[in-house]
C-alpha cells in the first residue's frame, strides 16, 4: 500500500519577539493510505502545527514532507493552493462557516475554484450534505443549526471535492458528548467505506479510540 504521508527530520521553528520557539523537532512519520491516525498530546505539543504542515497551510523550517505522493517542498504558493483544494479536506474546531451563507452555499464554496457548472456544484454539495445526514437542512443558516449540525456542514464542505485525505483539528472540542460521537462516527464511516485517509488531532482518549493508529506528541517530538 502506498504511503499517504511521509516525513523525515521535519523541523518547525517560529520567531516570536526575537525568540526562537521550537514547535516540532525531527519528526519522522509514515501513514499508509486509508489509515485513520489520531495525534494526541497536551496543549502546545505541536499537534496542530504538524497538521498544518501536512495540509500545506504552513511550511516546515527544514526536513522533507511528502503527502499523497507529492513533495510539498517543490511547490510554490500558487501550486500549493491548487494541490490543497484538490486533495485535502480540513475540518476546524470552530466550524469556520460563513454566517450569511446557507449550509448548501457554505459546502459549495470549495467548488467555486473548479470548472464545475452551477448545477453541478449544487448537486455535489447536496450529495455531501446527504452523506452527513443534513439533506433536510440545505437552506438553513449556521445560526439555525446546532453545534453538531454546524460541524457536519463543515465536514460536508471538507469532502465535497472528494479529497483523498481529511485533516480534523479538534473537531469535537466545542461539542457535547452526543454530537461528538456523531461527528466521530461520520469520520470513521468515511474512512471505512470510502477509504479516506484521516488524521485527527485530539486530546480526548475516547475520540482517539476511533482511530486505527494513535501517536503522541510531547514538546514537539513524536513518540
Amino acid at each position: 500500500m502506498s504511503l499517504a504521508i511521509e516525513t523525515r527530520q521535519l523541523h518547525k521553528e517560529y520567531l516570536r519577539d526575537q525568540f526562537r520557539v521550537l514547535a516540532l523537532r525531527d519528526v519522522k512519520l509514515t501513514v499508509p493510505g486509508g489509515e485513520f491516525l489520531a495525534l494526541m498530546g497536551p496543549s502546545g505539543s505541536g499537534k496542530s502545527t504538524l497538521l498544518h504542515l501536512i495540509a500545506a497551510i504552513d511550511r516546515p523550517t527544514s526536513g522533507s514532507l511528502t503527502v499523497l505522493g507529492q513533495d510539498l517542498g517543490r511547490l510554490d504558493d500558487r501550486q500549493i493552493a491548487s494541490w490543497r483544494n484538490q486533495n485535502i479536506g480540513f475540518v476546524f474546531q470552530s466550524f469556520n462557516l460563513i454566517p450569511v451563507l446557507t449550509a448548501l452555499e457554505n459546502v459549495e464554496l470549495p467548488l467555486l475554484l473548479t470548472w464545475l457548472s452551477k448545477k453541478q456544484r449544487r448537486r455535489h454539495a447536496e450529495t455531501a450534505l446527504n452523506l452527513v445526514g443534513l439533506g433536510d437542512r440545505l437552506d438553513h443558516y449556521p445560526r439555525q443549526l446546532s453545534g453538531g449540525q454546524e460541524q457536519r456542514v463543515a465536514i460536508a464542505r471538507a469532502i465535497v471535492t472528494d479529497p483523498a485525505m481529511i485533516l480534523a483539528d479538534e473537531p469535537t472540542g466545542d461539542l457535547d458528548a452526543q454530537s461528538a460521537q456523531e461527528i466521530l462516527t461520520i469520520l470513521s464511516k468515511l474512512n471505512r467505506e470510502q477509504g479516506k485517509t484521516i488524521v485527527l488531532v485530539t486530546h480526548d482518549p475516547q475520540a482517539a479510540g476511533f482511530a486505527g493508529q494513535i501517536r503522541h506528541l510531547e514538546k514537539g517530538e513524536l513518540k
